[in-house]
């Protein structure tokens, strides 16, 4: 039997996000086709294919902009643009920009965001996923699609 689709919109939405509390202290590997350093701000520049890994959670981009603390001694946040993809797992969402500060463990994406949780979707303008609470907050008109029974 198929139910088909439920259509909900809001302005916001809180949601789980990844099975696992992510772990911001894990070591931050990242791979790409070009890397460009500043070393007057301290600053990296990762620019094609660019493959973000910190435990389960993996960011992939086209630019990744990495800015370290002013003792320069570990990564304060990083600054994703171009096709940017998160997945912690089981969940995947997208969007056009996203900002990762490291400490906290939060991921805040924006524009065109679409998160994909199994045969479930929810858009919006705005994710603030927090990683070491498995926890998302979707913000600015939020529309979620609930797939029921079979599909």
């Amino acid at each position: 039997m198929t139910l088909g689709a439920i259509s909900v919109a809001a302005q916001e939405t809180q949601v789980a996000f990844g099975a696992t509390q992510a772990d911001p202290s894990l070591p931050v590997e990242v791979t790409s086709e070009k890397l460009n350093v500043n070393q007057e701000d301290g600053s990296a520049e990762f620019l094609g294919n660019v493959i973000v890994i910190q435990g389960e959670m993996r960011l992939t981009a086209e630019r990744v902009l990495v800015i370290y603390n002013e003792e320069r001694s570990g990564i304060e946040r990083m600054e994703a643009t171009e096709d940017v993809v998160l997945i912690s797992p089981p969940d995947a969402a997208e969007g056009d920009w996203a900002e990762y500060t490291i400490d906290s463990g939060v991921i805040v994406m924006k524009g065109n965001v679409l998160l994909n949780q199994g045969p479930s979707t929810i858009s919006g303008d705005q994710m603030n996923a927090d990683l070491t609470a498995g926890t998302a907050t979707m913000t600015g008109n939020v529309k979620t699609i609930l797939q029921q029974g079979d599909n």
